[in-house]
């Protein structure tokens, strides 16, 4: 199906609202259950460091273990469909947990099961979406669909959080849980009223798994310049996940902090993360898109180090302002990648490039999880969090060193395959 002709903005996109309303959904349950669910497991199961650390690995184990294969699967399915399973799936996961609270029987066996499910279900749902979006508006609106998507994730961040800690000391984790899938629900509904359909390709012009799947990660790793975009975000969610697994320890055993001061940290960064899809399409006209993304990977990575210096500064301003910060410069530097990708890649190979993408760039983040936890169970909480920040300053180098400096607008498929050819 032909893209749609670009409308004066999507505002006026009856199906990308219903797609909005949908992430927005989902994102908004996804945020007090992010929230809710290593709380939970911290102050009820009396996790430890290396749990925490096995929990974030679990999490995000999808991206290493399906995230190759999703994209090809998802090139033969709609998009859509697949969207609206994975939402259903992540709710009926996730109302086990209230339910075995309730019975008495929850154990952190049990949450991991369904972090790891839930993780997995996440791989398709992110890839469909972004997959999905360059099909639904016209190629033109696609950095501002992104805008507005990463805004609304920035808006559900803000208010899971903030929410979540109010609700947690008013009726604890577990209700919270149970709101995040409602919110994987809703997201269903909404996704489900979209009129647009795709046409999956025909049976017999599909070839072999493998060689469909090579095919995305041949386009992601033969680009040089996506190249090093993926690497960028590689090395910095591999350092990133070291110390993000025990951020929520480090607040609750080391600073002392309560569930509604730590929600109001957190939520700093989401309202960055809005600034931040606010400024980007402004900025990348203004100083050019390669520019953007390595001045916004600069301040994520300068960012980072607050939750170091939290330890020896006033806790509850640094860390505020730093994930502020943080978040301006993540979510800027997703917009310009993300939609960099999705109008470089020819739209027969957008699943399998998404989840090549995605494997390579989340594939790390177990990896970083558990060695969180480990560093964390032998050396401490602080040692690792340094490690992280310092590692982090690795990941600048891919894009410190490459063209990007002098690319003021970034080569697209449909409008010029040739400077994409040569760029290859």
């Amino acid at each position: 199906m032909t893209t749609p002709p670009a409308t004066r903005n999507l505002w006026h996109h009856a199906d990308f609202r219903r797609l909005w309303i949908g992430d927005t959904a989902s994102q908004l349950g996804a945020a007090l259950g992010g929230f809710a669910i290593p709380y939970l497991a911290v102050t009820a199961l009396g996790a430890t460091e290396f749990q925490m650390g096995l929990l974030g690995t679990l999490t995000t184990l999808g991206f290493l273990v399906v995230g190759l294969p999703s994209g090809a699967i998802i090139d033969r399915w709609n998009k859509r469909s697949v969207m609206i399973l994975a939402d259903v799936g992540r709710f009926l996961l996730l109302v086990t947990l209230p339910i075995a609270w309730w019975a008495g029987w929850l154990t952190f066996a049990q949450v991991a099961a369904v972090a790891t499910a839930t993780g997995m279900l996440q791989v398709f749902f992110d890839v469909s979406y972004q997959s999905y979006l360059p099909t639904l508006v016209h190629r033109d609106q696609v950095v501002e669909g992104n805008a507005k998507l990463q805004a609304s994730q920035s808006v559900s961040q803000a208010v899971g959080p903030a929410f979540g800690g109010f609700l947690i000391k008013v009726a604890g984790p577990i209700v919270s849980i149970a709101i995040n899938a409602v919110g994987y629900l809703l997201s269903a509904l909404a996704l489900r009223a979209i009129g647009h359909r795709e046409t999956p390709p025909a049976r017999e012009h599909r070839r072999r798994l493998v060689t469909e799947i090579a095919e995305g990660l041949k386009f992601v790793v033969g680009h040089r310049l996506l190249r090093r975009l993926i690497a960028c975000t590689a090395i910095g969610n591999l350092a990133g996940s070291i110390g993000n697994v025990l951020t929520i320890y480090y607040m609750v055993q080391i600073l002392h902090l309560s569930a509604v001061t730590i929600g109001f940290i957190e939520a700093a960064m989401a309202v960055g993360g809005l600034c931040g899809a606010l400024i980007t399409t402004r900025l990348a006209k203004a100083i050019g898109e390669g520019l953007t993304i390595i001045v916004t990977a600069v301040v994520f990575v300068g960012a980072q180090f607050s939750w170091v210096l939290a330890s020896v500064l006033p806790p509850i301003p640094t860390l505020v302002v730093g994930l502020f910060i943080a978040g301006v410069g993540v979510v800027a530097y997703n917009i310009a990648t993300v939609s960099f990708r999705q109008r470089l890649c020819p739209p027969p190979l957008l699943g399998r490039m998404n989840a090549s993408a995605r494997f390579l760039v989340w594939g790390g983040m177990p990896i970083g999880s558990l060695i969180g936890g480990i560093l964390g169970h032998q050396f401490g909480t602080l040692p690792t969090l340094w490690v992280s920040a310092i590692a982090g300053v690795l990941s600048l180098l891919p894009v410190l060193i490459s063209p990007l400096w002098n690319i003021r607008i970034l080569p697209s498929y449909e409008e010029d395959p040739v400077a994409v050819q040569q760029l290859s």
